[in-house]
């Protein structure tokens, strides 16, 4: 992982803000996430999250279910943002794609950048390998960390591993 230094991310902070604005759309009950995918400083999918299609009637998070049965990431009815940008970018711009980086940002109720935590979506880890993206970059309270994405799918799992000592 890179860290970047919030002062030394002035290349890379637009990526952020872009996401922190589509993470605006976010219709999620939860939590307002947003991302963007860029290759060669162009960015080729936008991703916000809300439920299957963007239709109120998919979703189910006010459903009483048992959510101590389900993991971190699956306790929402919701589309990621990351799934929604890998998406786009297929549909958009499919060629592009391999190589590229991931952004993503979690915004506050007020529109500000939040601490994206440590990787622990090993969903989004392995669509976003498969998709052959090469890079997550999460912003936290610092500035950014930047993952090579086998990395970060290394990581999502380590934040679930049960110590054995």
């Amino acid at each position: 992982m890179q860290r970047i230094k919030a002062e030394n991310a002035e290349n890379i902070r637009s990526y952020f803000q872009t996401a922190a604005e589509i993470a605006g759309m976010a219709t999620c009950q939860r939590t307002h996430c947003g991302s963007v995918i860029v290759k060669n400083d162009e960015i080729i999918g936008r991703g916000y999250n809300s439920p299957p299609l963007e239709d109120e009637n998919n979703r189910t998070c006010n459903v009483a279910w048992d959510y101590t049965k389900k993991p971190k990431y699956d306790k929402t009815c919701c589309i990621h943002a990351e799934w929604r940008a890998i998406i786009d970018a297929f549909k958009k711009n499919s060629d592009k794609v391999s190589g590229s980086r991931l952004y993503f940002m979690r915004i506050d109720e007020s529109g500000n950048f939040t601490d994206a935590g440590d990787p622990y979506c090993t969903v989004c880890s392995r669509i976003a390998m498969e998709a052959g993206i090469a890079e997550f970059a999460l912003w936290n309270n610092e500035g950014a960390d930047i993952y090579k994405v086998d990395e970060y799918d290394i990581q999502s799992y380590q934040y679930y591993k049960i110590s054995t000592k």
